[in-house]
């Protein structure tokens, strides 16, 4: 391994301080999804994934990642920040004006490490799926990682993906679902019940694995057999429980803190029950 369990939990921790700090600042963003995907977005960038922070768009012979629900960008950018895409410090202009860290991640502004504008739901997966294709018409052996919100699984365009790449045999790919079981207006169960979700991409002809998202250990070797099975004429589908507003107290397991910012007190109570491991920017 690159980095013991409890060097990569050390670093989800710091990634969780960050994100609170982020979103507290400009009292705007969405903190909840975002601390559920901490321990995955750390386990993935510290440990599993092929990258090179030179950062360049095509991103040959390397792994690819692309983020669907793109309104967690706070905790993609402390990962990024923290595995030397860019500095630290840039993380304290996240949502500000003339800042490269957007609410959601673009392009344009040039940020390292971000390949395509994400937040529109329900296109992750398809911008995915083509730049898999691509690796395979070039020869390129490397795999493409793509995370997708199970409330933004009631996006139509998901599903048409979902039945190309099993048919394409798009077998390099290896797609998360952050089943958390929360979305902005409430459960999911009541908003629009996803049913049997292991069971649908089973039909679809997805290879599916399930793993605790919030447990390092369990996620990394998730991860690593995942890419095991990578190459068989199957995509890959890993269903990953998390909870919403994962490490707070008052903000764990509620679609209410998906899109809201805490309040200086509940900053405080936050940030004292999440160790400072490398450092606050």
């Amino acid at each position: 391994m690159k980095h013991t369990i409890s060097e990569l939990e050390d670093i989800a921790s710091q990634v969780r301080r960050d994100i609170l700090r982020m979103v507290h600042a400009v009292q705007s963003g969405h903190p909840g999804a975002s601390l559920g995907c901490a321990d995955f977005f750390t386990a993935l960038y510290f440990e599993v994934l092929n990258h090179n922070t030179s950062f360049n768009m095509d991103g040959k012979d390397e792994d690819l990642f692309f983020l669907s629900n793109g309104h967690i960008s706070p905790v993609w950018y402390s990962v990024l920040a923290r595995s030397g895409y860019f500095n630290v410090s840039e993380l304290a202009t996240f949502r500000k004006l003339d800042s490269r860290l957007q609410g959601h991640p673009t392009t344009h502004e040039g940020l390292p490490g971000v390949r395509v504008a994400s937040g529109s739901l329900g296109q992750g997966l398809s911008v995915a799926i083509g730049a898999a294709l691509a690796k395979k018409i070039n020869g390129d052996k490397s795999l493409v990682y793509a995370l997708l919100g199970d409330g933004e699984l009631q996006e139509g365009q998901n599903w048409e993906a979902f039945m190309f790449a099993p048919h394409n045999k798009v077998d390099n790919i290896i797609a998360s679902i952050d089943y958390n079981g929360q979305q902005i207006d409430g459960p999911t169960e009541q908003v629009l019940s996803l049913e049997n979700l292991h069971a649908k991409f089973e039909a679809f002809g997805w290879q599916v694995i399930t793993s605790d998202g919030n447990n390092m250990e369990e996620i990394v070797k998730t991860l690593q057999y995942a890419k095991s099975l990578t190459g068989k004429g199957k995509p890959i589908l890993n269903l990953m429980s998390t909870q919403m507003g994962y490490g707070v107290d008052f903000m764990v397991g509620t679609h209410k803190w998906h899109g809201s910012a805490p309040n200086d007190a509940q900053l405080e109570s936050a940030l004292g029950q999440i160790k400072e491991t490398i450092g606050d920017y």
